[in-house]
């Protein structure tokens, strides 16, 4: 007979990042995923991660009094999309605060001049693109279309009234869903490696109404789809359709893999603008999902920057240059530097398309690229993947000596590391702002600006 673990009572009192509570038991502080200050909780079992103790809700006790009831239907449902839709937004913002700059003093960085946070313009319908996924919610029962369902690892939960992406995406979802069920088509089962349907991807440009749909299968089924994009093109959209599109993928990873794309309305792109720049997005481009958030992110790192005409800006894990390319009509040059090479395509198309002339993008390892450039930069802009920024990376960094450095960081845990490992450097954190472009969940992008202290 299986031990049963044992269960105790615990009291929130704080937060953490990413969307935890913080609770002490037995003089030993315990992280509980979801919960918030003022809950009463019951918690079993746990384990650790990180060097701390994170355990799972197994009852709220206590429910605090300043909850309130979620706009979307499918949060009570048990989408695991959102997870504090029921706190209201100005609370949310205050957790978000406070949980980074819990990381800030745990990891005693002080001294700087602290910004707040800016809020997000849109609260709801925010996304310019989400990625559904096919399965079911109960093992065999039947076609689903949504995002994955809390406490389950394989369970999709239809979320066709889903309250973070408009109109369009829904109708769009349930539209794509009727015709799967109508044609018998089957969705494709990660451990038996069978089935045809997997993802359903939407994006939209936010400045220009543009609609992209991406129906990713795989190849284990020959499908007509003309009846579908007839059936999209006669919905009541309020943006306008203009790249319908097949992809096939046969990996075995769960992200979405183009091995063949097929064009089946429209061109295989859309367009967005961000400022007055505009930028061609592909299926596989990063483009940050909440455009109005992003104009505003943006914003930070050019008042960050400050009279920058004269100077060389350094762009480091550029994607397709969004960030380069917003700051280069206030620089000198700008060089921007990525692993994806089909990102760096795009920087340079999108570049050419904006009448750029003082950019230049590079493909390659950033701790590799950086050892070959003659020219110094005075500003360094870095946009790191969740990781943050790599030891080797890091290292080289600093050798260009420059004035300034711009962190942009989707991951202040990863942050706070660097942050340190800078100072061991001489760069002293100078401000620090952040921008939610993700309300009802706990993440949460943070701009910092350091500067190099004279010895």
């Amino acid at each position: 007979m299986a031990k049963r673990r044992r269960e105790y009572e615990v009291l929130i009192e704080d937060v953490a990042f990413p969307g935890m509570g913080v609770a002490k038991h037995n003089d030993r502080e315990i992280y509980v995923k979801g919960a918030i200050p003022g809950q009463k909780v019951k918690v079993s079992g746990g384990r650790k991660k990180k060097g701390r103790l994170e355990c799972p809700i197994r009852e709220i006790i206590e429910e605090v009094d300043y909850k309130i009831e979620p706009l979307c239907s499918h949060f009570n449902d048990g989408c695991g999309g959102c997870s504090h839709q029921f706190i209201d937004y100005a609370t949310q913002l205050k957790f978000k605060e406070k949980a980074v700059l819990n990381l800030f003093n745990q990891k005693k960085i002080e001294s700087y001049e602290y910004l707040g946070i800016e809020k997000s313009e849109k609260q709801f319908e925010y996304r310019n693109k989400m990625e559904f996924t096919f399965g079911d919610l109960e093992k065999g029962g039947e076609l689903t279309l949504g995002m994955h369902a809390k406490g389950k690892s394989f369970g999709i939960l239809t979320v066709n009234k889903c309250q973070l992406v408009d109109n369009d995406f829904r109708l769009i979802l349930d539209a794509v869903l009727k015709f799967a069920k109508e044609n018998n088509l089957p969705h494709y089962r990660i451990m038996s490696r069978e089935g045809f349907l997997r993802n359903l991807v939407v994006r939209k440009g936010e400045n220009t109404n543009e609609l992209m749909i991406n129906l990713v299968t795989t190849t284990q089924m020959k499908v007509d789809f003309s009846e579908l994009v007839n059936t999209i093109k006669s919905l009541p959209l309020k943006n306008e359709l203009v790249s319908f599109l097949h992809t096939s993928n046969d990996s075995l990873s769960e992200a979405v893999i183009i091995d063949k794309l097929d064009i089946l309305y429209g061109r295989d792109y859309i367009y967005d603008k961000l400022f007055d720049l505009k930028f061609k997005i592909t299926p596989m481009s990063f483009f940050q999902t909440n455009t109005k958030g992003a104009e505003r992110l943006y914003s930070i790192v050019k008042d960050f920057m400050g009279d920058s005409e004269d100077k060389v800006v350094f762009d480091l894990y550029c994607g397709t240059g969004t960030i380069g390319q917003i700051v280069a009509p206030n620089a000198k040059k700008v060089i921007g530097i990525e692993l994806v090479e089909e990102a760096v395509e795009s920087a340079k198309i999108n570049s050419k398309l904006n009448n750029l002339n003082n950019t230049e993008f590079i493909a390659g390892d950033v701790g590799e690229v950086i050892k070959t450039l003659k020219v110094k930069p005075d500003i360094i802009i870095v946009d790191p993947p969740r990781a943050g920024v790599s030891p080797k990376a890091l290292d080289y960094l600093v050798k260009f000596n420059a004035k300034e450095i711009i962190y942009v960081s989707c991951n202040p845990v990863s942050l706070v590391d660097n942050l340190v490992q800078f100072k061991e450097y001489g760069y002293e954190v100078e401000k620090v702002k952040l921008m939610d472009m993700f309300p009802n969940t706990p993440h949460v992008e943070c701009v910092v600006l350091m500067s190099r202290v004279e010895k």
